[in-house]
C-alpha cells in the first residue's frame, strides 16, 4: 500500500449542551488530563479538549445527547490499584472486569454515561 496509518490522533467523545464546567472536573481535575486550547474557529460549536501524553479527547456537544454506552476509548494505565483509590476518593463508581487475559480492568462512565475502559496489562 501507499498509505500507512501512524497513530491515533484523538478520540471523540459527546456530552450534552452546556456541560463543559463539568467535563473540565471529571477529565482535567479528577483524570488529570490537560485542558488543550481549540482553534478559535471550533469554539462556538462548544465542547473541551484534553491531552494526556501524545493523545488527545475532544468532548463534543452533541444535541440531542446519547451517550456511547458499547463503543469506547480504552486507556492503559500504569498503577490501576491507585487510579482504583483515587476515583474512590472522588465517589467515581467503577466496575472491575475480568474477563480479558492478561490484563486487569475497569469500567467508568464519565459525568455525561460514556463508557471509557481503563487497563493495565500484567
Amino acid at each position: 500500500m501507499s498509505f500507512a496509518f501512524k497513530s491515533i490522533d484523538h478520540v471523540q467523545l459527546t456530552a450534552p449542551k452546556g456541560s463543559e464546567i463539568i467535563a473540565k472536573h471529571f477529565f482535567g481535575e479528577i483524570l488529570g488530563f490537560q485542558e488543550v486550547e481549540k482553534p478559535e474557529v471550533l469554539k462556538k460549536r462548544g465542547g473541551v479538549w484534553f491531552q494526556f501524553g501524545n493523545y488527545q479527547i475532544h468532548i463534543g456537544i452533541e444535541e440531542p445527547f446519547s451517550p456511547a454506552k458499547k463503543a469506547h476509548p480504552a486507556f492503559q494505565v500504569e498503577n490501576l490499584e491507585a487510579l482504583k483509590t483515587h476515583l474512590m476518593k472522588h465517589e467515581v463508581h467503577f466496575i472491575v472486569d475480568t474477563d480479558l487475559p492478561g490484563a486487569n480492568r475497569i469500567y467508568v462512565n464519565d459525568p455525561f454515561g460514556n463508557r471509557i475502559e481503563i487497563l493495565e496489562w500484567t
